[in-house]
């Protein structure tokens, strides 16, 4: 009994991560694919190594974007949806709406799917939201890029995102940084 317990038990450990990889891959073959401007900040953690935090330009929702408008702020956490659409010719996806409670988009829009953050004071009029790819984990000694980032993301239809690929100055990151180690 014990050993059936035992073998109940790593399979099921298998299929999560099993499945959770499905899932990411899944993610990355048939999602939409977006353009997305960053800004960098710090990248050092001694626990988790080298990555480089993104804060992007969609990350601050202003609050006459919002259906219904946003009359006081919104509590930490809470669930974020937000019609993206590519702005002009510059190929970057920018944010056209934005609500509490899902909406469908329009032709030109996908939905991305956050939630918002702590700030310490608001500004801006506007919404810090964060979507889960606000972190890009690097090769040791690498995580400190100069130049100009933005993001490749890929978009499931239920509004998740993963990031794809990261460019500095336009080149893939690898790459960019393999050209300016000694």
């Amino acid at each position: 009994m014990k050993n059936k317990l035992l073998i109940l038990v790593f399979a099921l450990q298998a299929a999560w991560v099993l499945g959770t990889v499905v899932r990411q891959e899944n993610l990355l073959r048939v999602g939409q694919v977006v353009l997305l401007e960053t800004q960098p900040v710090d990248p050092r953690d001694p626990l988790r190594g080298d990555y480089v935090r993104l804060n992007y330009k969609i990350s601050d929702v202003p609050a006459n974007l919002f259906t219904p408008p946003v009359k006081t702020e919104l509590s930490y956490g809470t669930k974020i949806f937000v019609a993206l659409a590519p702005a002009g010719t510059n190929r970057f996806y920018e944010v056209t709406r934005a609500s509490s409670a899902g909406f469908t988009p329009a032709t030109n829009e996908i939905i991305l799917r956050g939630k918002t953050a702590w700030s310490w004071r608001n500004r801006t009029n506007s919404v810090h939201v964060e979507y889960g790819i606000e972190q890009y984990f690097v090769a040791e000694g690498t995580g400190n890029p100069h130049g100009k980032l933005t993001v490749q993301a890929v978009v499931s239809k239920s509004g998740r995102a993963n990031i794809k690929e990261v460019f500095v100055d336009g080149k893939p990151y690898a790459e960019a940084m393999r050209e300016k180690l000694p």
